[in-house]
């Protein structure tokens, strides 16, 4: 446990002071929130655009984070070959690989917070009416997506390619899923692809709980379709994820 939280608390000062990965990670759905927030000024469906636009960005940002965020750091880390020598360290593959995980989530914990309260100050946007059932979807979510970031860190295969292969990914889906507001209008073969995706589930959930003040159990159905997603992409990782570099 000591190695663990010695390198969970190395995880954050690598990522805080990196101002790229923070912005990228950390800061660019705040920066949606004030750009998007602006425009959203309406109602839909008897609640304040707003409101769904904060649900959509906290899906947004689990994607962002930890998905494509943490794919991204374990694709980088192995082409340096950092990942081949922490197998020769006192410190366990499992211990690395679990605080760089646990990093990410705390991470998206703060940057889900700090929508949360720049949608309030900035745009008068509802405070979550319950907290708890709102931090229990966000840490499976959150648990899930870091699943699936795993297993795309296995899939991608070079490092110049991540961050081109991670926004193919990631911007489609939060854009198909609810991401950057309500998806209704959009046509009916978009949503009916939105059905299968784990996000749409996720922000479906969020909404749910922060608009219509839903408790966690009401959301039991779109939860376990995310963990599902969150389960294969660990299959996916066992089978294709490498601590060697693939570019030699």
């Amino acid at each position: 446990m000591k190695l663990f939280l010695h390198q969970l608390r190395a995880e954050q000062l690598i990522f805080w002071r990196s101002r790229e990965a923070a912005v990228f990670v950390f800061f660019f759905p705040i920066m949606l929130l004030l750009l998007l927030g602006a425009v959203y000024n309406g109602t839909y469906r008897g609640h304040p655009e707003i409101d769904y636009l904060v649900a959509g960005l906290i899906g947004y940002g689990v994607a962002n984070t930890a998905l494509g965020g943490l794919a991204i750091l374990l694709v980088v880390r192995r082409e340096m070959a950092i990942l081949k020598r922490i197998r020769a360290t006192p410190l366990s593959p499992a211990h690395y690989l679990g605080a760089a995980i646990v990093s990410m989530l705390l991470v998206f914990a703060l940057q889900a917070v700090a929508v949360v309260v720049v949608g309030r100050l900035v745009y008068g946007a509802a405070w979550p009416p319950r907290p708890f059932s709102a931090l229990v979807a966000c840490a499976i979510g959150a648990a899930a997506f870091a699943g699936m970031g795993v297993g795309l860190a296995g899939l991608i295969r070079s490092q110049e390619g991540a961050s081109a292969v991670v926004n193919v990914i990631v911007l489609p889906l939060a854009f198909l899923s609810g991401g950057f507001g309500p998806t209704s209008r959009y046509p009916q073969a978009l949503q009916d692809v939105a059905e299968v995706l784990p996000l749409k589930h996720f922000i479906d959930a969020i909404t749910g709980i922060l608009l219509d003040s839903e408790p966690v159990s009401d959301q039991a159905g779109a939860l376990l379709v995310v963990a599902v997603w969150g389960i294969a992409g660990l299959l996916v990782a066992v089978r294709y994820f490498s601590w060697e570099p693939r570019e030699a």
